[in-house]
């Protein structure tokens, strides 16, 4: 009888195990809010450009914000690594609030879509970060995964050939949206969003494309810009206004052989001037303490000091931390001078954007101000 009583308690604990975790399993497909913005005139779905993603956990909101007046076509993605929160909430607070004042913008928070239902196996990373909106109520955001949910797309090869380079790459890149492009219709599930994004950029004649990431602070190629040979003079350009601003912005020139990288693909592979920016998240890297929202929201750890104080950073690190509201302040400081001079290159595809919310506002004032209330 004892044994009896011992095996139906471990049974009931196992099976309210269970009903826990396959909660919280089912809770990472719940899908945040983006609230669509005044200067927003369509909402439409990747699986548009490749219909075989409809339905799927690769499909994605693509945002149209239009002047109606002549002029360039800007792309803008956020979210293709979903472990790089500033450059997802960037393209949010561009929905949310920019205006076009000449020629167009697409915007797409969560390019790969599948990677915000997961986050990395024994990192102990949070599955979400919440912050208040302008009216005080509560937004939350996910934190994903750096790469495709293994659950949408496996198993993973010894090798991964990226196509059609032919350049061989690490297993886990055959999942990694930014080694996929420019992908194809009838591959793996990773390049048919990739696949689908290229063709959004040729389908919309984008002009100017611009991927906004994170790089882990000890990384060489963080607060950079990665830029195709096309976009070198934007890019230089760029660097020395932004540098006389307080905005720092190292120059990484994309090599010409080195395939799978969202700059070199798109440029080489459509019209689109290609450009990818970096800024720095403490929770990519290896060394800190504990993985928590906090360190999404404020990037303040101990342990990066002292890595700071043995110059082991390739940023500037103090008590304050690398809080998100800097990280994407600095985003959109450098999107809007890269877009300012890529109009002043090419005056008949100048793009106008308004409405930005300020570098030195959103250090000073944080992110709330600028999230409007979440309407479902």
């Amino acid at each position: 009888m004892p044994g009896r009583l011992y095996s139906v308690s471990l049974l009931g604990l196992a099976l309210a195990a269970v009903l826990l975790t396959g909660r919280e399993f089912r809770s990472l497909s719940e899908k945040q809010t983006v609230v669509r913005g005044p200067g927003v005139s369509a909402v439409t779905r990747l699986s548009d450009c490749l219909p075989a993603l409809r339905g799927t956990a690769g499909d994605t909101d693509v945002y149209f914000l239009e002047s109606g007046k002549p002029g360039g076509t800007l792309l803008v993605l956020g979210g293709v690594h979903a472990n790089e929160p500033a450059g997802m909430l960037s393209a949010v607070l561009l929905v949310e609030n920019a205006r076009l004042e000449k020629g167009r913008m697409l915007v797409i928070p969560e390019a790969n879509a599948s990677a915000f239902t997961h986050v990395e196996s024994a990192e102990g990373f949070p599955v979400r970060f919440t912050m208040a909106a302008e009216d005080g109520s509560a937004r939350w955001f996910r934190f994903g995964g750096r790469l495709t949910n293994p659950v949408h797309q496996w198993p993973d090869p010894e090798v991964y050939t990226h196509y059609p380079s032919g350049q061989l790459l690490s297993d886990f890149d055959v999942r990694n949206l930014d080694r996929a492009f420019p992908g194809r219709p009838d591959g793996n599930f990773t390049e048919r969003i990739a696949f689908a994004i290229t063709g959004l950029i040729r389908r919309e004649k984008v002009d100017l494309t611009i991927d906004l990431h994170e790089a882990r602070p000890m990384n060489p190629i963080v607060n950079c810009v990665i830029f195709h040979e096309r976009a070198r003079e934007i890019a230089s350009l760029g660097s020395i206004d932004l540098e006389s601003a307080g905005v720092k912005l190292r120059l990484e020139p994309s090599p010409q052989n080195l395939h799978g990288m969202s700059h070199r693909e798109l440029g080489d592979h459509t019209d689109t001037t290609a450009l990818l920016m970096e800024t720095a998240n403490p929770i990519q890297d290896r060394l800190h303490g504990r993985t928590s929202e906090q360190l999404i929201l404020d990037g303040r750890d101990d342990f990066f000091l002292q890595a700071a104080r043995r110059g082991l950073l390739y940023v500037t690190y103090e008590g304050k931390g690398l809080p998100l509201e800097e990280r994407v302040g600095r985003h959109l400081a450098s999107l809007a001078k890269l877009v300012q001079i890529f109009g002043e290159l090419n005056p008949e595809r100048e793009i106008g954007l308004g409405n930005l919310p300020d570098y030195a506002l959103l250090k000073d004032r944080g992110i709330s101000p600028f999230l409007r209330p979440a309407i479902r």
